[in-house]
């Protein structure tokens, strides 16, 4: 009787384990996350900062320092633009577009054309009511 109380408990606890751990648990033949799947999330964590490593590397071949630089600064203050202009850095280096390094001044007007297409993709109108200052729904 204890045996069967013993494997209601052990499978119940199991249960518990995949849900926690959601899919990984369950390809790993009901292994909890943490006894199995380690190796797994390594190798994803190499593999990423191994390509964000070529990554920064391509640009150290693309960019001069001063528009490395200004490319820093502007990932601070607005890290998704500046995603998106070393993206297309990249595959213009890749494609070939590029004779030299980008100086700041050529950084600058790539940063001008990607914020004029972005303009035109995002505008917001304001439509605001009117004040309305006349007294004649009071009849005075």
């Amino acid at each position: 009787m204890e045996d069967d109380e013993l494997q209601q408990i052990r499978a119940r606890r199991m249960a518990e384990l995949r849900a926690q751990s959601g899919a990984s648990g369950s390809s790993m033949g009901g292994l909890p996350a943490g006894m199995g799947g380690g190796k797994k999330d390594e190798d994803e964590k190499a593999k990423k900062s191994q390509m964000e490593e070529a990554r920064r590397t391509m640009l150290l071949q693309i960019l001069d320092g001063e528009a490395r630089e200004r490319l820093s600064r502007i990932a601070m203050v607005k890290a998704d633009k500046a995603r998106a202009v070393e993206d297309l850095l990249i595959r213009m280096g890749q494609g070939g577009q590029l004779r030299g390094k980008i100086t700041e001044k050529q950084l600058i007007e790539l940063l001008e054309n990607v914020n004029q297409q972005t303009e035109n993709k995002t505008k917001i109108v304001y439509n605001r009511r009117r004040y309305d200052d006349s007294d004649d729904d009071f009849d005075l």
